[in-house]
């Protein structure tokens, strides 16, 4: 099994930095790669922003702080393709990531480790373009990364039992729990998690409820700590819509048909928090409901 020293994160979104975060604190050489450039700085920026709220809070010291931002760097795709463990974490679009994973073959190592953070999307059908199935695993992070301590661990029909262990080994060094998930269409969480977020929307599309009476209801009483629209917003609804399409064309059962109005939104480019407005509008000083 390769030795596990430097990993590459191709996507500096929100997942990727994530990602980088918490492989950075856990010791790793981190190379940080992103189709736009100047993501890159402003991932780095966040970072560095999430990380002293964690000195702040006593989680981590400053030195652990700046030990961890220095272990981080911009890479192009061929230095990226070089770590012993590259993490895809890209759009969840199954195209962008097969274009990735082909883009990266002619600069891997031999014994080098692939992953998917996917959500929802086949690590078979992912694994298979590669040169490397044996060598492919699926690994889902929640987000946000740094507080969430769930790592969804997910074998394609060709990943070899070394490689499994070694990606769960890598994930609880990171502070991580890790479970096994089978390589159906959204895995565990989101298997169950999305459904119930477009079940919200078709309720609030069907009149049964505001955007306010169906988060409070969810909130007060099913004890959830944030309301499933509320939820929606923040994932991202163009993403709860891909998972939906994901479920829906995987299964072939009508109960995972995409809300219209989840459609809607995300036609509209009101995808959510990270855009300024989703079933909230955040672009004032408190949310406020858009329906």
């Amino acid at each position: 099994m390769v030795d596990i020293r430097t990993v590459g994160v191709i996507g500096a979104g929100q997942m990727g930095q994530g990602i980088a975060h918490v492989c950075a604190l856990g010791g790793y050489d981190v190379l940080l790669n992103d189709i736009e450039p100047d993501k890159i700085k402003e991932a780095l920026a966040i970072i560095d922003g999430h990380m002293s709220r964690q000195v702040a809070k006593g989680v981590i010291t400053d030195a652990d702080r700046e030990a961890a931002l220095g272990r981080i760097r911009s890479a192009d795709l061929a230095a990226t393709g070089g770590a012993d463990l590259i993490v895809e974490a890209a759009t969840e679009n199954e195209e962008v990531k097969k274009a990735i994973f082909r883009s990266l073959h002619p600069h891997l190592k031999a014994d080098a480790l692939l992953a998917s953070n996917t959500s929802s999307i086949s690590i078979t059908r992912l694994a298979s373009i590669t040169d490397r199935p044996e060598r492919f695993i699926g690994l889902h992070f929640m987000n946000p990364v740094p507080q969430m301590k769930l790592v969804e661990v997910i074998r394609g029909i060709a990943t070899d039992v070394a490689t499994y262990e070694q990606a769960v080994s890598f994930a609880r060094s990171l502070g991580k729990i890790t479970t096994n998930a089978e390589d159906f269409p959204a895995f565990i969480v989101n298997r169950v998690l999305v459904p119930m977020i477009n079940e919200a929307i078709y309720t609030l599309y069907e009149g049964v409820g505001t955007v306010e009476a169906i988060d409070n209801a969810l909130k007060l009483g099913a004890n959830h700590p944030m309301g499933p629209l509320e939820l929606g917003d923040f994932i991202g609804l163009d993403t709860v819509l891909s998972i939906m399409n994901v479920l829906h064309d995987g299964l072939a059962d009508s109960k995972y048909r995409p809300c219209p109005l989840l459609v809607k939104y995300v036609e509209a480019g009101w995808l959510g928090k990270k855009v300024g407005r989703g079933f909230y509008d955040y672009r004032g000083d408190v949310p406020v409901p858009t329906r």
